[in-house]
């Protein structure tokens, strides 16, 4: 049997964007549903998991209290700012980027 289709998915090895190669991102790294202050990690961390298929899109939203839009443009955010993912802070004041 493929070993992949076993692993149950909060437990299947996702690579996080926001830390080091060797962190792997499973459904307990993911930020709590209350989160109040989305820094740039969490975002990319939620973007990962979505992309993997470890949270659905849907699933994602509901948690977090996201609307799709505010969703994609997380993801165009983290795409934009690469493997860091976006910075609420730099984007919210309109800041340009260092």
């Amino acid at each position: 049997m493929n070993q992949a289709l076993a692993t149950p998915r909060s437990l299947r090895p996702v690579p996080s964007p926001a830390a080091p190669a060797a962190r792997t991102l499973t459904l307990d790294d993911l930020p709590p549903p209350d989160t109040g202050r989305w820094v740039r990690r969490r975002k990319a961390d939620v973007v990962a998991g979505v992309r993997a298929g470890l949270i659905s899109l849907d699933e994602a939203c509901r948690r977090y209290a996201l609307s799709i839009e505010e969703f994609l443009s997380w993801e165009r955010l983290c795409d934009a700012d690469g493997r860091q993912g976006p910075d609420a802070t730099r984007h919210a004041r309109g800041r340009s980027p260092a």
